[in-house]
Parts: structure tokens; C-alpha cells; sequence
């Protein structure tokens, strides 16, 4: 990593070499919320299981504890294989999914680019529908995070190429624009795809509105690209906080501004194709957690980008339970309901950015 003086000025208050740094009581803050989270994930559901004897068999589970929960073999079954994997690839998902909106954001210096915006998602879709039209059965799945990812690269080049032919680098609008058009047509190839295989539409529909209960397979399949994605980002905080002041001011302090760039657009793009891969399409997270976390933490990537992960994490993981229990015993798409709450939110900030470009 790069040696950078300190005397450039960064956003988050201070310089290059002291940015706003990681704060003890927000880390904190911030884990409770997400440990809250699951544990409500955890101990409410459909089935009726008694509270008190879910929390006595996680103690159980941790070492050197031993009670006995008094669950019944089905609820044993159910809490260990339905609910808990059911929470962790929540928490997985809308981890990449926050983290990779902070990068996207970080890269384009644009508050509105989100991997759902910018054609990441549209392209992960388009080649994980292929994936799913043109495989011979499951045992083929574990090449869709690899075409999610392709797509996801190949949706936001796209958009960000559009976007710069047709306004030269114009700002907040021709992005959004751009990765809208791409999204529509990715989307259109995609729904041509599904016509060629009608008998599998349903497992393409639920794919595309969004489900976190693939069990422990997707919370195993998910986790090493989570692992490397999420790295390279959180190592790379620093110098975003560069970049966000300017690629002059970057070249003069010796920073291969286009490296960096291409390196956490991977990145963030491989936790979306990750994501997507096995979640379905879920909307909104990558915007409204990052600004959220710029609003109460401060605008340094540095701080950013691992709240944007844990508060991601939270968010869907409370998503999750409501999308499982407001229509109890049914239940909704997750993808409703981050959009329910994530569509006001991205209106706002639009709002809020044209009025800062104006």
C-alpha cells in the first residue's frame, strides 16, 4: 500500500496520514445492533418456540458451557438448520451488499452509485438466469458466483462507460441514467432467457425477488468470496479517503489512482456478484446503509466501509425477519421489503444531491 504524506486534507475531518479513525464506542454500537438483530432472527419465527429455551441452547453452544435447552428434536432441527443459516446468510448478504455500495461510491465519487443502480445486480442476474437456464441441475451451481461476477463487471463497465460517453464524466444524473438504461436492457436479455426455459420460471421468479433460506450449502458457497471481497475493501479505506479529494492531489502524492479505482471496483463487484448469486436481486441496501453511516459516523472510508459492513449485516438481517413474519405464516419476497423502505430513502437523497449540485 502506498505511502502517503500528511498533509493532504481528506473528507471526516483531519489529513491523509490522520484520518478519521475507527471509533471503539461506534464499532461497538454498531456490533450490538447487529448481535441484537440476529438474536431477534433467531427467536422469532413462524414456528413457536419458546424464547427462553432457544437462548439456553445457544449457551450451550458456546465452549466450555453445557445446558440442556429442553428443545425437541424438530425444533432442535429447525433452529440449527432453518433459522440459524437463515440469519447468517442475511447477515452475509447485506454485509457485501453495504459494503460494495460504500465502494462504489468511494470509486465514481458519486452518492447515488449503488451496485442495484449502477447494472451490477442487472448483470450478476443476466448471467446467473444463463447459469440457471442453460445448467443441467444443481449440481452445476457452483459455477453461478463465477457468471455473477462476470456480469457484475460487465454491468457497471458498462454503465460507467455510457455514462462517461454521454456526458463526460456529467455527474450525478448521466450516471444514474446510464446504469438505468443498462439495467433495462440487461433486464430484457434476461427475461428472453427465461422464455427458453419455461419450466423454470419459478426457480428464476424466486430467485429474482430475493431469499436468504438457502441453508448452510449457500452460507459455505458465499463465504470465501465474502471473505476476499471484504478485505480488499477494508484494506483499501485509506486510500479512497485519498481519491475522494481528487486524482491531482492523488498523482502528487505518488497514488496510482487507476490501480485503486480497478482494484475495489473488483472487489465490490465480486461481493455483489457473491451476493446476488445467492440471494436473488435485493434492492437498496448498497444505498441507504452507506449514507446512513455517512450521516452519524462522518464521510472517511476508513470508517465507512466496515459500519457500512456490520450496519448492511443488521439492516437485512432485520428485513429478513420482518419479510418472514409480517404475513406469518406466508411470506414476502425480501426484496419488497428493502424496497419498501429503501425507494423513500433513495428519493431523498436524490433530492438531496441535485440540491447540492444546483
Amino acid at each position: 500500500m502506498t505511502d502517503l504524506p500528511r498533509s493532504s486534507g481528506v473528507p471526516g475531518g483531519g489529513t491523509a496520514g490522520q484520518a478519521a479513525r475507527l471509533s471503539p464506542a461506534v464499532t461497538a454500537a454498531a456490533v450490538a445492533l447487529l448481535l441484537a438483530s440476529m438474536l431477534a432472527g433467531l427467536l422469532v419465527g413462524a414456528a413457536d418456540i419458546a424464547p427462553r429455551s432457544v437462548l439456553i441452547q445457544l449457551l450451550d453452544w458456546l465452549p466450555f458451557v453445557s445446558a440442556d435447552s429442553g428443545l425437541a428434536p424438530v425444533e432442535l432441527s429447525l433452529l440449527t438448520e432453518i433459522r440459524l443459516p437463515r440469519v447468517l446468510l442475511a447477515a452475509i448478504v447485506g454485509g457485501l451488499l453495504a459494503v460494495a455500495g460504500a465502494g462504489y461510491q468511494g470509486v465514481f465519487r458519486n452518492p447515488l452509485a449503488d451496485p442495484y443502480l449502477l447494472g451490477a445486480a442487472a448483470g450478476a442476474g443476466l448471467t446467473t438466469t444463463a447459469a440457471i437456464v442453460f445448467s443441467k441441475g444443481d449440481g452445476e451451481a457452483i459455477g453461478i458466483p463465477a457468471a455473477a461476477f462476470v456480469g457484475a463487471v460487465g454491468g457497471v463497465l458498462l454503465a460507467y462507460a455510457l455514462g462517461n460517453a454521454a456526458g463526460r464524466g456529467g455527474g450525478t444524473a448521466t450516471l444514474v441514467l446510464a446504469g438505468v438504461a443498462v439495467t433495462s436492457f440487461l433486464t430484457a436479455i434476461q427475461t428472453f432467457l427465461q422464455q427458453l426455459r419455461v419450466e423454470e420460471l419459478q426457480r428464476i421468479y424466486a430467485w429474482i425477488l430475493g431469499n436468504v433460506g438457502g441453508g448452510w450449502g449457500q452460507v459455505t458457497l458465499v463465504a470465501p468470496y465474502a471473505i476476499v471481497s471484504v478485505t480488499v475493501m477494508l484494506l483499501h479505506g485509506r486510500l479512497l479517503d485519498v481519491l475522494s479529494v481528487g486524482d491531482d492531489e492523488a498523482v502528487t502524492l505518488g497514488l496510482n489512482a487507476a490501480r485503486v479505482r480497478l482494484v475495489v471496483l473488483f472487489a465490490a463487484s465480486l461481493a455483489t456478484a457473491a451476493a446476488v448469486a445467492v440471494s436473488g436481486l435485493i434492492g437498496f441496501v448498497g444505498i441507504v446503509v452507506p449514507h446512513v453511516v455517512r450521516r452519524l459516523t462522518g464521510s472517511s472510508y476508513r470508517v465507512v466501509l466496515p459500519i457500512s459492513l456490520i450496519g448492511g449485516a443488521a439492516f437485512l438481517v432485520l428485513a429478513d425477519l420482518i419479510a418472514r413474519t409480517v404475513l406469518a405464516p406466508a411470506e414476502l419476497p425480501i426484496g419488497v421489503v428493502t424496497a419498501f423502505f429503501g425507494a423513500p430513502f433513495f428519493v431523498a437523497v436524490l433530492r438531496m444531491t441535485r440540491r447540492v449540485e444546483t
